[in-house]
């Protein structure tokens, strides 16, 4: 029997160390699917299969060095016995690309949203590249006259990393619109958990309390600022009152 050269065995070696380094992606990627599909489900969401590389992407770039956060200047922090009330922040003129939603449920439209902008994100785009995380990812959400309910309409929005600014790739879904917000003035008050039409109403009636002239802000546009996947179990939020122009 002829003995195998040194060289084959490196061939056949490096081959099956690649195929193994295959399977074991693969693997992750049905993994991570399934997981999001289960959260999904939760939420009334079909997550589609196309969804598998896109998640698995962000998942390896969600580490905290990977993320960008939206840069703002600091006004005021308003504090009692200890704890952090809200913050007054300045946020810059700068570029978002955002997709409109209007799903029955507010917990739908944004993981629904969500994922139209990652796919945006993981290289469904001009440039064909990877574009980067940044936080928070916001929801603008809309109350009736009276403040006592949402309506259903909400945009979900991801601001362009700094780089990016000047020249945003163009999206390949077409729902998606690369928009220029103005310099804004926000109120930010942190909370955690979940985010649907109960948590948010709640939110919105506890920061109006404990801002000494709420009537500065919009009275029936809000923004939600999450700074954790929508399939994270306990998410880190924000609401965001934006003072009149």
């Amino acid at each position: 029997m002829a003995e195998e050269s040194p060289d084959s065995a490196y061939h056949s070696n490096g081959s099956s160390l690649e195929e193994e380094a295959e399977r074991m992606e693969d693997e992750e990627q049905e993994r991570l699917l399934s997981y999001w599909q289960s959260v999904g489900r939760g939420h009334q969401v079909d997550v589609p299969r196309d969804m598998a590389e896109p998640i698995q992407q962000l998942t390896r770039n969600n580490s905290p060095q990977e993320r960008q956060t939206i840069p703002f200047t600091l006004i005021q922090r308003k504090e009692k016995l200890g704890d952090l009330l809200y913050e007054k922040r300045q946020y810059g003129k700068a570029k978002w690309a955002c997709i409109k939603m209007k799903e029955k449920q507010y917990e739908q439209s944004i993981c629904l949203g969500f994922m139209k902008l990652m796919r945006y994100i993981c290289e469904q785009n001009s440039s064909g590249l990877y574009l980067g995380i940044t936080i928070p990812i916001v929801t603008i959400v809309h109350t009736n006259e009276s403040q006592s309910a949402m309506t259903q309409a909400v945009t979900v929005a991801y601001y362009l990393p700094e780089v990016l600014q000047d020249e945003p790739p163009h999206p390949f879904d077409s729902d998606i619109i690369i928009e220029e917000w103005p310099s804004t003035i926000v109120y930010s008050r942190s909370f955690r958990g979940i985010t649907n039409e109960d948590s948010i109403m709640r939110e919105i009636n506890l920061l109006a309390e404990i801002l000494e002239s709420p009537e500065l802000c919009l009275q029936d546009t809000f923004i939600i600022a999450g700074y954790t996947n929508p399939a994270a179990a306990n998410r880190h939020n924000e609401i965001w009152f934006l003072q009149r122009p």
